[in-house]
């Protein structure tokens, strides 16, 4: 006969909930968020040039490739499981209006058509701004000193045109413009692209975290910051409104961005909609997690295992990593 067992307010309690992790197999059937590969995206910078795979000093073990390396890294993601990338571009010159984020023959619509003629299963997304090709470095067009957010929208139009019409399943508008998404699904509805999917950067933060992938894309702002257009970190509410809006819009997916200091923005959105969410987990948490595990600081593999899973417990159904590779190599060791 069982003993009678209280808890220190004295309430009769049975439960024992070590009894649920006792050893690997029970921790795993009782597992309530997983991981799959088939979640994952990553990320890739794709530049001008020929023969190029060259490595990011701020981000270890990424590298931007130009066109005619970019295959064989993608096929060796392929090989791993990875069913999904991301693409930014670096072109050799720019100007005011970032001209090369809207031409046919720029890399991103190379990258774009070379990848689906090698991978025609592969999910290729574009990320849709103009901020590696403006000269001053902003996400639109100036006007006195200042993003116009009227004359950038028929840009970001044009660009995710481009990339529709080279063969991109998803068009990505991360400006943070108002009337982006709208903006977009109608150039594309418009044309024979009404089935290409927009995945929007809908709460994309101000963030220190984005240093490495400003040093990797090489778009760091010539002059001022970029607080005037995307969010306020403080600022979940807004989150929700931007989240709302973007829906309404005509957007096929949403995204939070960065994902570890916004896992509570997830949640929130995650509570709020049934509309597949996405989340970066931007270059800064990367990068923190390989300079400290280099240190000997931080166990590499446990540390991006557990931030993956907790942007997965948080809500989101895509993760975009930079880890994604790696990510797919550690989850087939552990099956």
């Amino acid at each position: 006969m069982l003993k009678e067992r209280s808890d220190s307010s004295g309430t009769r309690s049975g439960a024992r909930l070590r009894r649920l992790r006792r050893t690997d197999a029970i921790r795993e059937i009782l597992s309530e968020n997983r991981l799959h590969v088939s979640g994952l995206v990553a990320p890739i910078f794709v530049r001008d040039g020929e023969h190029v795979v060259e490595p990011v000093e701020a981000m270890p073990g990424i590298n931007r490739h130009s066109v005619d390396t970019v295959s064989s890294y993608v096929g060796k993601l392929t090989d791993e499981g990875i069913k999904s990338v991301l693409l930014f571009g670096i072109p050799d010159s720019k100007d005011e209006a970032g001209s090369g984020a809207y031409s046919s023959d720029g890399v991103v619509p190379r990258a774009i058509r070379e990848l689906k003629s090698q991978f025609p299963a592969l999910v290729v997304a574009a990320d849709v701004c103009l901020c590696e090709y403006t000269s001053h470095g902003h996400c639109g067009v100036l006007d006195g000193g200042a993003v116009s957010n009227a004359r950038t929208l028929p840009l970001l139009a044009k660009a995710a045109m481009e990339y529709a019409g080279a063969g991109a399943d998803i068009v990505c508008p991360s400006a943070m413009m108002d009337g982006q998404v709208l903006a977009i699904r109608d150039a594309l509805d418009e044309s024979r692209y009404e089935e290409t999917l927009l995945m929007s950067y809908s709460a994309k933060y101000a963030s220190s975290f984005y240093g490495p992938f400003r040093d990797a894309a090489k778009s760091a702002p010539a002059f001022g910051d970029r607080r005037g257009y995307q969010m306020n970190p403080p600022n979940s509410r807004e989150a929700m409104r931007e989240i709302d809006s973007d829906i309404k819009e005509g957007a096929d997916i949403v995204m939070i961005k960065p994902a570890l200091p916004y896992l509570d923005v997830i949640s929130k959105a995650r509570s709020r909609h049934d509309v597949p969410i996405a989340a970066y987990s931007v270059s800064g948490e990367y990068s923190m997690i390989k300079a400290s595990s280099a240190k000997g600081w931080l166990d590499e593999r446990g540390a991006a295992m557990e931030v993956a899973t907790s942007i997965k417990r948080a809500g989101a159904d895509i993760i975009i990593t930079y880890f994604a590779e790696q990510l797919a190599v550690w989850l087939r060791e552990e099956q």
